[in-house]
């Protein structure tokens, strides 16, 4: 069919034009766009009618900055410091890996991240047109790149290899993913530079300040005082989405602040890996900034909201930083950190319908006093009912229907164990 009407829902739109919550609504979904919001709303003719009395719908949640193909890599690096989690273990399995590897561990992440509510990824990695090719298999919503670092001579090859993809996947949207500053040397970055300008690709995706050796490594190598002047030096042409930024200076948000940047925030990566990003300072500094899941090896899943949790409680001063905010930067405001806010990250008219309806009449969210702090600091994948992107359901009823679990995990475990025998072997 191609409308729905979802009755009598509660609406917690992220909609900064509208009341927090919204009881008793209707929302009218046609060829995947919200066309109307509104109170005993009439059905068109060819119409599905879903009954959501007592749930609740927030938009669909949004990764700022991923690796969804690391689902691989889950819980198999604990206690490494990022120096040794990268070069010791994480590098040398992902030379290994396949397209065909590549492929079933991406579906694998994306049918998390779809069960915890996200609808939108903004991925980093290599073997991109395997998570393409997965992204449209289970129907998730995809910003994609190749990564782009010449530290271990191969950066010739990869910026051919972006070109050609461009070029076989026109409609893809795309991000200029340079992987970090220090990996890159400077005539590589503007190469880089040269390129995204080139394929007419106008966000930069970056691995940013992430610890004191990154901050000091960039010094050097870019001939830099502070980290951010590199940011100007480079890339003033571009919208920029930084992940991590742990490690910023005074100087650095000045900086920063005078250019078109979100910071993605990834607080649980950031705390695996022994790292530490004070949240009250970002807010402070009027920056504009969503959430990361970074991927399954350092992040441990692929929950946003798990995310928006920590966020909020590390902020310890809801003066500053409250489970609105932390939801706000998993919705509204990652979308505008992606410069996809036109069409996704609030419920709202002529937005694509990436919706996520919640029970929250479920063990942990019950009794409902506060729903947005109860949605934050107490919602799970327990509490996802429905998820919808662009007006299709791919989750209902707390189930995936657009691929088989039991044919994926199967998969996924055949995968994994010949990928440890080859590791096993070496």
């Amino acid at each position: 069919m191609r409308n729905k009407l979802i009755k009598q829902i509660n609406v917690v739109s992220m909609d900064f034009s509208r009341p927090q919550v919204e009881y008793g609504m209707d929302i009218l979904i046609s060829d995947g766009i919200i066309k109307e919001i509104g109170k005993n709303l009439k059905a068109p003719k060819d119409t599905k009618i879903v009954n959501a009395k007592d749930k609740y719908v927030i938009p669909g949640l949004i990764n700022c900055h991923t690796h969804v193909s690391m689902s691989y890599f889950k819980e198999i690096t604990e206690g490494l410091k990022l120096q040794d989690w990268l070069g010791k273990v994480i590098f040398p399995i992902e030379a290994k890996l396949t397209p065909n590897d590549i492929y079933y561990f991406s579906l694998l992440g994306m049918y998390e991240s779809l069960r915890c509510g996200v609808t939108t990824l903004n991925d980093m990695y290599f073997e991109t047109p395997s998570i393409i090719k997965a992204a449209k298999k289970i129907g998730i919503n995809l910003i994609t790149t190749v990564t782009l670092l010449d530290a271990d001579g191969n950066g010739e090859k990869r910026i051919e290899n972006l070109k050609n993809i461009v070029k076989e996947y026109p409609n893809e949207k795309y991000t200029l993913s340079i992987h970090g500053l220090y990996t890159c040397s400077k005539d590589y970055v503007l190469k880089c530079t040269a390129l995204g300008k080139e394929l007419g690709i106008n966000l930069l995706h970056m691995h940013f300040c992430e610890n004191e050796m990154e901050y000091s490594d960039i010094q050097k190598m870019h001939n830099v005082e502070y980290a951010s002047d590199a940011l100007i030096n480079y890339f003033s042409d571009f919208k920029m989405i930084l992940a991590h930024c742990v490690v910023l200076k005074d100087q650095d948000i000045k900086n920063m602040k005078s250019l078109d940047l979100g910071i993605s925030y990834n607080p649980i990566s950031n705390m695996r890996l022994g790292e530490y990003t004070a949240i009250n300072r970002i807010k402070k500094s009027g920056l504009l900034f969503g959430l990361g899941t970074d991927g399954d090896g350092s992040g441990c899943n692929m929950s946003i909201l798990e995310n928006a949790k920590l966020a909020t409680l590390l902020a310890n001063d809801t003066s500053t930083f409250n489970s609105y905010d932390a939801l706000a930067a998993a919705t509204i405001n990652g979308a505008k950190a992606l410069g996809i806010d036109d069409t996704t990250g609030s419920i709202t008219v002529g937005k694509n319908a990436d919706l996520v309806i919640l029970d929250l009449e479920k063990t942990m969210t019950f009794p409902v006093h506060n729903v947005i702090s109860d949605i934050v600091l107490n919602g799970s994948i327990n509490n996802i009912e429905t998820v919808l992107v662009k007006g299709k359901t791919v989750v209902e009823n707390h189930k995936i229907v657009t691929i088989d679990k039991k044919q994926l995990y199967k998969k996924c475990t055949q995968l994994t164990n010949q990928l440890n025998k080859l590791i096993e072997s070496k």
